[in-house]
């Protein structure tokens, strides 16, 4: 156990060194949310590694360095009701959990069966009484739920999102990947949005059909 912890101390570290983990909420989440909880058993020992690692169904547990600078980017708050779409092993449902507290709530969303079930035990460990993940139905994101303060996608879309910035409360941020860029959106009125793309990155795709 101590060696476990000084490796996700070193990936924290890692995470600062590279120019994320600045946001204090993000950070807390970060020390507090144990990636190891969320790989699979044959993966433990690359738990503190930062990069993807596989989880079944041709998906992965996303690249810590990814992780958080999208977390950065959608600066989760506490208190706030955030969307999780695509939540996969459930690690960003958890970590955006212990971002937003106990006065926050936050929806996990995940299309593959095998992985609900996944994601749900793995997310069942830290025992949040703020935070769910369940099956994603036939349309894009949960609008019995919405409005959101914030929407985080783990998945690369092939268009603009605008089913899912329908969801979005004005003033709200969704951070998504689009093909191979991360897309930060700011609703700033029912008709405008604020755009900021980030180049670079691989994601695999969102299932949209």
């Amino acid at each position: 156990m101590y060696m476990l912890g000084n490796c996700k101390n070193r990936l924290i570290n890692e995470l600062k060194r590279e120019g994320t983990l600045k946001n204090k909420d993000v950070l807390r989440a970060f020390q507090t949310i144990d990636r190891a909880d969320f790989v699979p058993k044959e993966y433990l020992s690359e738990a503190y590694v930062n990069s993807p690692l596989p989880i079944g169904h041709n998906q992965t547990i996303s690249q810590p360095f990814t992780v958080a600078f999208m977390l950065e980017l959608l600066e989760p708050k506490p208190g706030e009701k955030i969307l999780d779409v695509g939540a996969g092993s459930g690690w960003t449902t958890a970590l955006l959990a212990s971002a937003v507290g106990p006065r926050g709530k936050v929806f996990g969303l995940e299309i593959i069966p095998e992985l609900v079930a996944f994601g749900q035990k793995n997310i069942a460990k830290y025992k949040f009484n703020n935070a769910s993940i369940g099956q994603a139905g036939e349309k894009l994101g949960l609008p019995e739920e919405a409005p959101y303060d914030k929407i985080l996608v783990s998945a690369a879309g092939r268009t603009y999102p605008k089913e899912l910035i329908s969801q979005l409360k004005t003033g709200g941020i969704m951070v998504t990947p689009i093909k191979n860029s991360i897309w930060k959106i700011k609703k700033t009125s029912n008709e405008e949005t604020k755009v900021e793309k980030f180049e670079g990155f691989a994601f695999v795709p969102l299932i949209e059909d």
